[in-house]
C-alpha cells in the first residue's frame, strides 16, 4: 500500500522544468530517501505536497486523498520540517510548540508527547535561543510531530548539524515507522545518512526521476550497468553523470 503517488507530476516555472512527468510509489511505514543533486526538483516536490506551490500538470495522492480536491484533509496529515525551523527565541521550547498545537486543535498532551518522542523534556523549559543547532532541529521534529501525523516529510533534516547531531536525528527519523506505524519522506545530500535510514530511495536529476526502488534493487540496477555498487556515493554520482552526458548528447 502506498502512502503516497504521484502521476506524471510536473512544475515549470516559465521555460523552466523544475520537475518533469515524476511518478513515485511512496510505501506505508517506511522510510524514503528523496535525493538528487542541489536544484534536482526535491524540494519543489515536497513543496507541491505541502500544498506551498501548484502543480502545472499531474498529480498526486496522500493517503488516497487527491490533491487538490482534499487539500485541507491532506495538509491534516501530514507533518512537516521544510528548511530551517522558525522559532520565537526568547519562548521556551514548550511555548513554541504550544503555539503550533493550538493552530492546529491538538490535544493538551499532544506536546508533552512530541517532547518525549524527540528527548526534548529535560530541555522543554530553556528559550529557544539557548538551544543548539541539534536541538533546534529537534524542536523543528517535534513540531512536525505534534499529533502523530501518519506522514512526515523533511527537506534537509541533518544541514548543518555536526556528526554527533547527525546521528541522533537520523536515529530517531529511522525509529519512527516502528514506534509511530507512520511513513517518512526525507531529502538529503549526505548519501552516507540516508543509506543508513532508508528503506528505499528516489533518485532525481534535473526534474526527472533516474531510479526508485530498494537499496538492494539499486545495488543489483547499478552492479548490471558496471557502476561502483557498494558505496551508494560513488552509485548515485555515476547515474547522475550518465544522465547529464545521456541529455548532453541528446541536445
Amino acid at each position: 500500500m502506498n502512502i503516497i503517488e504521484t502521476h506524471n507530476l510536473t512544475k515549470t516555472y516559465g521555460s523552466f522544468t523544475a520537475v518533469h512527468h515524476l511518478n513515485l510509489h511512496i510505501k506505508k511505514g517506511t522510510v524514503y530517501g528523496f535525493l538528487g543533486p542541489n536544484g534536482a526538483g526535491k524540494s519543489t516536490t515536497m513543496k507541491m505536497f505541502l500544498g506551498l506551490t501548484r502543480p502545472t500538470a499531474g498529480g498526486f495522492l496522500i493517503n488516497g486523498l487527491q490533491y487538490p480536491k482534499d487539500r485541507m484533509t491532506i495538509l491534516k496529515n501530514v507533518g512537516s520540517l521544510i528548511e530551517e525551523p522558525a522559532f520565537y527565541g526568547n519562548l521556551s521550547g514548550r511555548e513554541n510548540l504550544e503555539i503550533i498545537r493550538r493552530i492546529l486543535k491538538l490535544p493538551k498532551n499532544s506536546v508533552d508527547d512530541a517532547l518525549e518522542l524527540t528527548g526534548l523534556t529535560q530541555f522543554s523549559n530553556r528559550p529557544a535561543k539557548k538551544y543548539s543547532l541539534g536541538m533546534k532541529q529537534r524542536l523543528g521534529l517535534a513540531g512536525a510531530l505534534l499529533g502523530r501525523p501518519p506522514l512526515l516529510i523533511l527537506d534537509e533534516p541533518t544541514n548543518g548539524l555536526d556528526p554527533v547531531g547527525i546521528h541522533e536525528i537520523r536515529s530517531l527519523i529511522r525509529s519512527l515507522p516502528e514506534k509511530l506505524g507512520c511513513t517518512v519522506l526525507v531529502s538529503s545530500h549526505l548519501l552516507p545518512e540516508i543509506e543508513l535510514m532508508a528503506d528505499d530511495v528516489g533518485i532525481l536529476n534535473r526534474g526527472r526521476l533516474l531510479f526508485e526502488g530498494s537499496m538492494e534493487k539499486l545495488r543489483e540496477e547499478a552492479a548490471m550497468k558496471g557502476f561502483p555498487s557498494d558505496n551508494l556515493e560513488e552509485t548515485f554520482l555515476a547515474l547522475v553523470d550518465e544522465d547529464n552526458r545521456k541529455r548532453r548528447h541528446m541536445q
